[in-house]
């Protein structure tokens, strides 16, 4: 870095001081002008240590860096001098030792004498003559690089269930790139992504290496090994990665399920044997298995003595992602040294919800119940299929529950289903029950109560009988209830008369009218021919209709 401060020389110092005068700036003939060119650091090359780099650049207008030249020295011995160093023409301004410049020990037709750091001399000049040298510029690290070579750890199996670390550890020499081997290292290895280590050992005289088995549980297995070291031979830090191929034994596995479909909360039992088929068969005994239903959770299991194996896997709640029809499966762990597999048919039917959104109990007794079927996780089924429901009647909504009728429907893929169940009933407490099967689950809604009071027409009488035609016929009765444990009349409802000429099938209202305040009818019509008479009520929100018998009259 340049200064725009002169320096006063020591004269004019003294004649200052001298005449008593304030002491000032000097005039610049006083000391030469600093030079404009400057030099930077001096980096070793890590990829090859026998060179290394330096920036040089100059502030003069016009003016350009010509030439740069290096000494290497150890104290005050020059080990070695490059007249000229060459520009880097991607990187303008940076400066290195020529390929045929390239620092090598004297025992390789170098010049340097030993492995060490050396202090690195660096002299710049531009095309105006301006000049200047850097003393330590910085330090030629002339050490080995180290290398770590052949790293393998072998393939473990069942036979053998160990790593076998080995390799190789050299010391890249500068310059030359000879290797050279380093013994009396220790080298660690590890899992990648672990801190803690597997293991070390030691290089001999060749530089190779070769650790104490390391037993393992699978057969898959990544290790890195690692070398660091900073001394005035060797300098750096190295690793080499290797890996298993996962060399398994290949077993034979027979197994059943004691059901075809399991709901959720069901316990299905796997039972099954483990052989070797390598040697005639043989019990595997203590092997390790997981058995699960569907995508559910596994559940890990040993072989006895025999190689036979039992577990009981609890149906999980809701569809799995294998679809609706997924089934049981035992297989080897997650890589072990063993494989194996078998799998059968299990029907898993998706959780469902039944659900009564509305009842009708009609006045003519037709029950009808709205309900939905859905279920209570997204989505259900990959397709459609069939559902039955049926509706169920209980005398004290709690037990003795009965089917009185039942409807199928297709369900809806996206997860909730409307139908209709219906049924002639008096009234009392009903459910609607889903029949399961192997895509949907079973499920029942809660109970509901609905009931109407029944009614009935006592004492019909159709007279005179017989009458002549045109004559007034007077349809008479009793309309009645059935309450308070007993048939009571029930008055101010609308009642009316129909008529049904002999030899027809055809019913006609003739005449109608409301009972009086104790149920009694008493209703006029007129004699057309031979027939029938019937009185009937259509029942009101809370009663039941009814109709009662016929009774015949004579026209004449």
């Amino acid at each position: 870095m340049r200064s725009d401060l002169r320096r006063l020389s020591a004269v004019s110092l003294v004649t200052a001081l001298t005449l008593g005068a304030a002491v000032g700036p000097a005039f610049a003939e006083d000391a030469p002008a600093a030079s404009p060119v400057g030099i930077g650091r001096a980096l070793t090359n890590d990829a090859q240590r026998g060179t290394f780099k330096v920036t040089a650049w100059t502030d003069a207008p016009q003016a350009t860096v010509t030439s740069v030249s290096a000494k290497v020295r150890q104290g005050d011995t020059v080990l070695a001098e490059i007249p000229a160093l060459e520009e880097n023409t991607a990187s303008r301004g940076t400066f290195a030792l020529p390929e045929a410049s390239t620092l090598k020990l004297t025992e390789d037709g170098g010049s340097i004498p030993s492995l060490g750091r050396y202090a690195i001399d660096v002299t710049a000049t531009d095309s105006l003559g301006n000049t200047v040298t850097r003393a330590d510029a910085g330090t030629l690290d002339f050490t080995l690089k180290p290398r770590l070579g052949n790293f393998s750890i072998g393939n473990p199996s069942w036979s053998d269930r160990n790593l076998h670390p080995k390799g190789s550890l050299f010391g890249v020499q500068p310059g030359s790139g000879d290797e050279v081997p380093l013994p009396g290292r220790t080298v660690s290895y590890g899992r990648y992504g672990e801190d803690a280590p597997l293991g070390s050992a030691a290089t001999d005289e060749t530089g190779a290496f070769a650790g104490e088995p390391v037993p393992v549980d699978r057969p898959t297995a990544q290790v890195e090994a690692t070398f660091s070291e900073n001394s005035a031979q060797v300098h750096g830090t190295t690793s080499y990665g290797a890996y298993t191929s996962g060399q398994e034994k290949r077993l034979t596995v027979t197994a059943s399920a004691d059901k075809t479909r399991a709901e959720s909360g069901e316990t299905v039992t796997v039972s099954g044997r483990v052989t070797d088929p390598t040697a005639d068969g043989a019990p595997m005994a203590d092997v390790p298995l997981l058995a699960r239903l569907g995508d559910g959770l596994p559940k890990t299991v040993h072989t006895d003595a025999e190689g036979r194996f039992s577990v009981q896997l609890v149906a999980a709640p809701g569809r799995t992602s294998w679809g609706d029809w997924s089934g049981w499966s035992v297989q080897s762990e997650n890589y072990t040294f063993l494989s194996f597999h078998a799998s059968g048919p299990l029907a898993l039917p998706a959780d469902t919800r039944t659900s009564v959104l509305g009842y009708k109990l009609a006045t003519d007794a037709r029950l009808s119940v709205y309900g939905e079927l859905r279920s209570p996780y997204q989505g259900w089924t990959s397709t459609s299929s069939q559902q039955t429901v049926v509706l169920e009647q209980s005398p004290d909504g709690q037990t003795g529950w009965k089917q009185i009728s039942s409807v199928s429907f297709y369900n809806h893929n996206e997860g909730r289903t409307p139908f209709v169940a219906a049924a002639w009933n008096k009234g009392g407490w009903f459910r609607i029950r889903h029949v399961a099967n192997d895509h949907l689950g079973a499920s029942v809604s809660k109970p509901f109560y609905v009931v109407r009071t029944e009614s009935r027409v006592a004492g019909l009488k159709a007279s005179p009988d017989p009458v002549r035609k045109g004559s007034a016929i007077t349809v008479t009765g009793t309309l009645q209830h059935h309450t308070s444990g007993a048939w009571r009349g029930l008055g101010s409802q609308p009642v009316s008369v129909w008529y049904k000429k002999w030899g027809t099938s055809t019913w006609k209202q003739v005449a109608s009218g409301k009972t009086t305040s104790t149920g009694a009818i008493s209703l006029k019509t007129t004699a057309s021919a031979d027939g029938w008479y019937q009185i009937r009520y259509y029942g009101d929100g809370t009663h039941f209709q009814t109709f009662s018998g016929q009774d015949w009259v004579d026209v004449r």
